[in-house]
């Protein structure tokens, strides 16, 4: 790699392959990782985005690798089920390994979405390794135990680390010399297409078209982190009041969800059609609840939510309640008659937001993308990549000074001798 760091200074482009590994599939919902690793795939010689096992009754351990439409090389584990846990890491080191042969990878860069995944790739040594901290994923449901010894080592080796948000940057600054905050982003012309629908356009999503307004949506995963109760009673308090959840149900029972006729699920959706679904909203919500699961959170949907134009209520999430709703972009509701008076007034009943509201929303916005924060980091890494080959020749210089000496002295030696 000698005079990389050069080219990689005057550059976006690296000369590296970036291995991602994630505790998410690439074809779940589209979110940071999909966003940073698909303008990753313009900047690197290739980035494989290495997943999480597929368990099967059948499954010897395989690898299955597929290229996304976005240029990502999926890889996909394949192993036993019923496989005993040290089997299965060391089925997954003996696949990574075989995937940097295979590929011919040799030159990479290491980037991690979950720190589970040092338990197989710890005996590699990566040109510079990432750690891309999206979640206190500690705090999640069914969060394995070893998690926070395992980050702990992944903060001693990593070279950077990026968080997902203000809040976790402040949890993680004190615990490496390099963390930058990288709060969620926007790919604002995908979702301002939803400002130039009527949301009483009747073309739009046959499953949305058939529910009456006025409308409050969700969009996302839909899991522990929603405060399912309030969701309830705000059904019960306004059966006016249509509410529509747009995404998947995962790790809690489908059958615990609220149930009242005003409230829809209409599952998953593709990226492509998001735009369509938000544009048939009044309001957008976020009902997070208010619990170690959502204490770090920044979600991608508050700004996604703002750039389609929606008035959007947020439980007091401290990364929405920082800097948007300091900003009057976004109202917070702390109690049911908070959240209800909230969405009354952003135009669920007869209120309107404040006429500037827009223009505001849109000065926001217009200082980030995903594509700026991508080549932010970029600049990180190249400064990062340059330093470590710096310190490397100052070391190979200092060794061969050594040799140097020594080989004197020792014929120094020799001839008084």
């Amino acid at each position: 790699m000698p005079g990389s760091s050069i080219i990689m200074s005057q550059s976006t482009e690296f000369p590296f392959d970036l291995i991602c590994l994630s505790h998410l599939r690439w074809n779940f919902v589209f979110q940071r990782p999909q966003h940073l690793l698909s303008r990753a795939a313009a900047s690197h010689e290739r980035v494989f985005f290495f997943e999480e096992p597929v368990f099967g009754k059948n499954n010897t351990p395989k690898l299955e690798v597929q290229k996304s439409a976005e240029g990502v090389l999926v890889v996909e584990p394949h192993l036993q089920e019923g496989m005993p846990y040290n089997e299965t890491i060391q089925a997954q080191r003996q696949l990574l390994d075989d995937l940097l042969s295979e590929w011919n990878v040799h030159d990479y860069i290491f980037w991690y979405y979950t720190p589970m995944a040092l338990s197989f790739s710890r005996h590699l040594n990566p040109a510079l390794t990432i750690y891309d901290c999206m979640d206190e994923l500690s705090l999640f449901k069914n969060a394995p135990k070893e998690l926070l010894d395992n980050e702990s080592e992944l903060l001693q080796i990593a070279d950077l680390v990026f968080t997902g948000g203000q809040s976790l940057y402040e949890a993680k600054k004190n615990r490496h010399p390099n963390v930058f905050a990288f709060p969620s982003s926007i790919d604002f012309a995908h979702f301002a297409q939803a400002r130039k629908i009527s949301k009483h356009d009747h073309l739009g999503p046959e499953d949305q078209a058939t529910i009456p307004h006025p409308r409050m949506g969700y969009c996302g995963v839909i899991d522990e982190r929603i405060d399912f109760d309030l969701v309830s009673n705000a059904a019960n308090a306004r059966p006016d009041w249509q509410f529509v959840f747009v995404g998947p149900v995962v790790k809690i029972d489908p059958a615990s969800l609220p149930t009242q006729p005003n409230i829809h699920y209409l599952g998953q959706k593709d990226y492509k059609e998001l735009p369509q679904y938000l544009a048939g909203w009044d309001v957008a919500m976020m009902p997070f609840a208010i619990n170690d699961s959502t204490k770090f959170i920044s979600p991608t949907k508050t700004p996604e939510y703002l750039a389609a134009g929606r008035p959007v209520v947020s439980t007091a999430i401290r990364d929405v309640v920082r800097p948007y709703g300091e900003q009057g972009l976004v109202e917070i509701a702390s109690t049911l008659d908070e959240f209800i008076r909230a969405g009354a007034q952003c135009g669920m009943d007869e209120g309107a937001l404040p006429i500037d509201w827009l223009k505001r929303v849109d000065t926001f916005l217009g200082k980030t993308s995903w594509q700026k924060t991508w080549g932010e980091m970029s600049k990180r890494m190249a400064d990062a990549l340059e330093e470590k080959t710096a310190d490397t020749s100052e070391m190979t210089m200092e060794t061969d000074f050594l040799s140097d000496s020594y080989a004197n002295e020792r014929a120094f030696s020799a001839e008084v001798a």
